[in-house]
This record gives C-alpha cells, sequence and structure tokens, in this order.
C-alpha cells in the first residue's frame, strides 16, 4: 500500500504489474460473422476455467440531466436478438431506460485480458415474458422485490428485516405472486466491441458495427 510522504498513489499503481500472465491470441480475422456467437465462446472460455462469476456486467446508463450511472448485474441471456437483463420499473436504472431507453454494457475478464463492450437501443420484454424471469429467482430475491423500495433510503436495519419477513410470507401463500413492475430487458446492440490485451500493451481489438440486418467487422488501433 502506498505510504504517504514517501510514494504518491500515482507511483504506487504505476507500480502495479498488469497483464503479465500468458494472454490467449485473438484471430480476428476467423471471428464469426455474428458477435453473440464470439461472445459466447469466450464466456464459455470464462466459466471453463473457474472465472469468478463470469457473466457479471457492467451496465451503464443515463439519468434526466443526461449524468452517467453505472452498476454490476447479471447476464440473462444473449443471441442474435441482443442481450438480456432484468430489474424493476421504478429502480433508478429502470426509470433512466424509460426516460433515455439506450445503455451500455461493459463485460471484463481480468484472468484472460479480455473485455466486450456493447451498445444500443433497450427494449422491455413483454409481461408474460418478465413474469417468467421474475417466478425463476429465488424467494428471498422476489420478497426483496416486492417490496419495491430499491435504492431509498433504509433509516432502520429492523425495519428492512421485519418487511423482508412479511414479504417471504406472501410468497409462501402465494407462489404464482408477481411483481407487474419486473421487467426483462434487451439491449439490442449495434455495435459490439471485443478487446484482447497484451503484455505490449498493443492490444487487439475487433468492432462489430450493426449495418442493416447483417454486420460489418472492422479492427481497431490499439
Amino acid at each position: 500500500m502506498a505510504e504517504s510522504g514517501t510514494t504518491s498513489v500515482r507511483d504506487w499503481l504505476r507500480g502495479i504489474e498488469v497483464f503479465a500472465r500468458p494472454m490467449p491470441e485473438f484471430a480476428t480475422h476467423r471471428a464469426p460473422a455474428e458477435p453473440s456467437e464470439l461472445f459466447l465462446a469466450w464466456l464459455t472460455d470464462a466459466v471453463e476455467a473457474g472465472v469468478p462469476d463470469p457473466h457479471a456486467m457492467t451496465l451503464s446508463t443515463v439519468d434526466e440531466a443526461g449524468d452517467p450511472d453505472a452498476r454490476v448485474l447479471i447476464l440473462k441471456d444473449v443471441g442474435p436478438e441482443g442481450f438480456r437483463f432484468a430489474g424493476h420499473a421504478a429502480s433508478p436504472k429502470g426509470v433512466q431506460l424509460s426516460g433515455t431507453p439506450r445503455a451500455a454494457l461493459t463485460f471484463y475478464w481480468a484472468e484472460f485480458g479480455r473485455q466486450v463492450r456493447v451498445r444500443g437501443a433497450v427494449r422491455p420484454a413483454p409481461a408474460d415474458r418478465s413474469a417468467a424471469d421474475f417466478l425463476a429467482r429465488s424467494a428471498t430475491a422476489r420478497a426483496e422485490t416486492l417490496l419495491g423500495r430499491q435504492s431509498r433510503y433504509l433509516v432502520d436495519p429492523d425495519v428492512g428485516e421485519r418487511a423482508l419477513r412479511d414479504s417471504l410470507a406472501r410468497i409462501e401463500a402465494e407462489p404464482g405472486l408477481v411483481e407487474p413492475a419486473w421487467t426483462l430487458y434487451t439491449v439490442q446492440p449495434d455495435v459490439v466491441e471485443f478487446w484482447q490485451a497484451a503484455a505490449t500493451r498493443v492490444h487487439v481489438r475487433l468492432r462489430y458495427e450493426k449495418e442493416g440486418s447483417g454486420w460489418q467487422r472492422r479492427q481497431l488501433w490499439s
């Protein structure tokens, strides 16, 4: 750790070694025509290597003032139609997506020095699909969502614990209970970038850009 008066934080940070382990090669000329295929290949590598929470991603949105906001969520599904995640429509991210229905996703697997960046329009799924996603969650997760208080101030933790117990009791009595504001969202990407780190810092970047009904692949300067 940096010590005040002897080593600046800047020097301390610059001294931390990065990309020291062997990095995979990225043969961009062999990349598939559709980005979700390459994404699933990279995700599979992370899962098989035992990377913790390999399907975690950063969701970035903007609020009504245009200020950026970000949080880490779990990817629910991915395919040619897009990347899916879920949340409460009245939560900060839900409100922000209602006002500006576009978002960015960032995946990072440090063990491989790999990053995937996604940008595009966000569309809510039909109510029945959102309900199915809600019912697939754990009882505790459903109970917390039913409270409808995400991101509000919690003044008294004891009050929160009692509210959660009451909500769990509701679910036990009505196992099919669904929070109507729970929404499954799909990011329909117009840009997907794959970034492979290299110890030389000459990183390899491949961007897929949506053009008509297909994709154009373009390599980028590092």
